[in-house]
């Protein structure tokens, strides 16, 4: 395999591939210098990809199509089989609008602490902000705490009152497109410390117990005397 060399789509070295949501993808891949057949294999990340006969041997060509979101990032490499460590990869820059999903409602007892989690999918990634009630949601350092990865944008309150019941929109901007979901958040009244059905069913259980106490017993007398 001296001097032999492979070429993606004409690249002889490791290179990015920029791609939009829909539209197939062509890679082909060359082998330069031969003097004989010479076969070739296509790994998609690191699962090897199944060619026919007649597309192995000096040319091949793999199709992505239809390119989705689950090949961002994906690294497509073409190895010379009877020596892998001449190869050529390409990564795949998939662009794509901000898609969002999460919980939609959230039911939240007053004081204690609620997160609100906004799942984001965009490349590139997005600018992010949240609204509450239609309006630009006003941050108290003591209170509102963001958290931002490529993939989730959280808002959490802590110790959540009754002012803080209303919609929260979480708003996703890009050049490709923007998107926003709605989260509802319902602050419900505190429970007592010991609720009602919880006395009265312990109340129950004690005089349950007592009763099969007191009939155990009585047994135990008649069969004394």
């Amino acid at each position: 395999s001296v001097g032999l060399e492979l070429s993606v789509n004409n690249h002889a070295a490791d290179f990015t591939l920029s791609a939009e949501l829909g539209p197939a993808i062509s890679l082909s891949c060359l082998v330069h210098n031969s003097s004989q057949a010479e076969e070739l294999l296509w790994y998609r990340g690191d699962g090897q990809v199944g060619l026919t006969d007649g597309n192995k041997v000096n040319i091949s060509n793999i199709c992505i199509s239809p390119v989705s979101e689950s090949d961002n990032g994906v690294t497509f490499t073409c190895k010379l089989a009877r020596d892998k460590s001449v190869q050529v990869s390409v990564i795949l820059d998939v662009q794509f609008p901000p898609q969002l999903s999460g919980e939609e409602t959230l039911h939240v007892e007053e004081d204690k602490d609620a997160t609100l989690t906004c799942n984001c999918k965009s490349n590139p990634q997005a600018q992010s902000s949240w609204l509450k009630d239609n309006h630009s949601l006003t941050l108290q350092q003591s209170r509102h705490e963001l958290y931002q990865t490529s993939e989730v944008f959280q808002l959490s309150i802590r110790k959540v009152q009754k002012s803080d019941n209303g919609t929260y929109t979480c708003v996703v901007e890009s050049h490709l497109g923007n998107g926003t979901r709605d989260f509802h958040l319902i602050v419900e009244d505190k429970k007592p410390v010991f609720p009602k059905e919880a006395v009265i069913a312990a109340v129950v259980v004690v005089t349950i117990t007592l009763l099969f106490g007191i009939v155990a017993r009585k047994d135990k007398f008649f069969k004394v005397w």
